[in-house]
């Protein structure tokens, strides 16, 4: 057991393990020991006057497509493990990070971002987001490069916590200072962070978390979901999408709950990319193992980053854990209870290796319980440019893994042969 720190977002105090399996379920006779599943497209009222003043504050129930009892338990678990004000769950961690952006940025509007990252979210700030009027630029992952990059109509400063796949780590305070001096908000991608299980971005000063939870949240490669999370602290006061309107803008009218209202707004409410009950009910369950999962995966993940980089068949080794990684200070000081769980290696013949391996699995996913392997540089980052895939850390050479529970020596083993 990780000796984490007390869930202080908890009135109990309890510790992470203890908050992942025992937070949104109600104590009772006939109550349910896990999440039930509500299979609504629609919720009843009494009276028109019910109903009316259900959309004008959605509070609570209505339509399935905004809100639903088991989608909002998981959102209720998700906020307590983040540490956060309140969070919307959705159909995919992509569809998590469009809202993400979409709450704070409109036509005109700028994006900063480190450019260790995920492909999908390259391909969202390059392609998508200029058809909505709103740049991005890409910058080195360090609090200078991202300084440079500010302009005055910058929203939101992006970054991910352990960059998929280079491992780089986001030093979340420096870069939240930058963006809050500018009159931006900073969104941290924390899936790779385990939904709060080794760094909980809210707390060293990040506005917004986004997340996957088609990965280690889910846990075993059967489910897709995403989240965004809000924390307390940020400040709208500089951002017209909030303040424009005087007593009518949204600020004004929704006070604290702007920011997550507005995400819910945009993400469920408008672009209906709503959690399917059943979705919430597995990741719920994940969420129950995740943190034994993820402790020995990245126990795991060190030992075969360390092992890796001894041998003699192996190229470059990446992974947050290891002292030769440029950011293994920045992983000491945010990162709690393990490094993570993906680390990427280079081989001389990526397809070679990938034909031979027999316990690894060549999937594009990530935080499954099986080990998966994939080449980045045909696959998930196969349609981003090649400055951009190097930037992320992706070169012809790249393999990408993502560990799962399996024995250590098992692994080894199987690389070993398949080397």
């Amino acid at each position: 057991m990780s000796d984490t720190p007390a869930d202080t977002t908890h009135p109990q105090g309890w510790t992470y393990e203890t908050t992942a399996v025992h937070s949104s379920i109600p104590r009772g006779l006939g109550q349910t020991i896990g999440f039930p599943i509500h299979a609504a497209a629609a919720f009843q009222f009494d009276t028109l006057e019910e109903a009316q003043l259900e959309f004008q504050q959605n509070t609570g129930l209505s339509y399935a497509r905004l809100q639903n009892p088991t989608v909002r338990a998981l959102e209720d678990r998700i906020t307590t493990l983040e540490g956060g004000a309140a969070t919307v769950a959705v159909a995919s961690g992509q569809a998590a990070t469009l809202t993400a952006i979409l709450s704070v940025c409109r036509a005109g509007d700028h994006v900063v971002s480190a450019s260790s990252l995920f492909g999908g979210t390259t391909g969202m700030l390059s392609n998508i987001l200029p058809l909505m009027g709103i740049t991005a630029t890409l910058v080195d992952n360090t609090p200078d490069a991202v300084r440079a990059a500010m302009q005055p109509n910058t929203r939101l400063v992006w970054a991910e916590m352990i960059s998929n796949p280079a491992g780089d780590i986001a030093d979340i305070r420096a870069f939240a200072d930058i963006a809050h001096e500018h009159g931006a908000l900073l969104a941290i991608d924390n899936t790779c962070g385990g939904v709060g299980f080794l760094c909980r971005p809210l707390e060293h000063g990040a506005d917004i978390v986004s997340q996957s939870l088609t990965k280690w949240a889910g846990g075993h490669g059967s489910v897709l979901g995403g989240a965004v999370t809000v924390g307390t602290g940020h400040d709208l006061t500089r951002n017209p999408i909030y303040t424009d309107g005087g007593e009518q803008s949204i600020l004004s009218v929704r006070g604290d709950a702007a920011l997550a209202w507005r995400q819910r707004w945009f993400g469920a409410h408008q672009l209906g990319m709503t959690l399917a009950p059943h979705s919430a009910f597995l990741i719920a369950q994940g969420l129950e193992t995740l943190a034994l999962r993820l402790e020995r995966e990245s126990a795991t993940a060190l030992a075969l980053a360390q092992w890796l980089e001894a041998h003699p068949k192996v190229g470059k080794v990446s992974y947050p854990g290891l002292s030769s990684h440029p950011h293994h200070h920045l992983a000491q000081t945010y990162l709690r209870g393990g490094q993570g769980a993906v680390l990427t290696f280079e081989v001389p013949d990526p397809s070679a290796f990938l034909s031979r391996v027999r316990v690894l699995r060549i999937a594009p996913n990530l935080g499954d319980v099986r080990t998966l392997v994939v080449h980045p540089w045909t696959t998930t980052h196969g349609r981003v440019p090649e400055p951009a895939r190097h930037a992320a850390g992706v070169t012809p050479t790249t393999i990408r893994m993502s560990v799962g529970v399996e024995a250590l020596r098992d692994l080894q083993a199987d690389i070993e042969q398949a080397l």
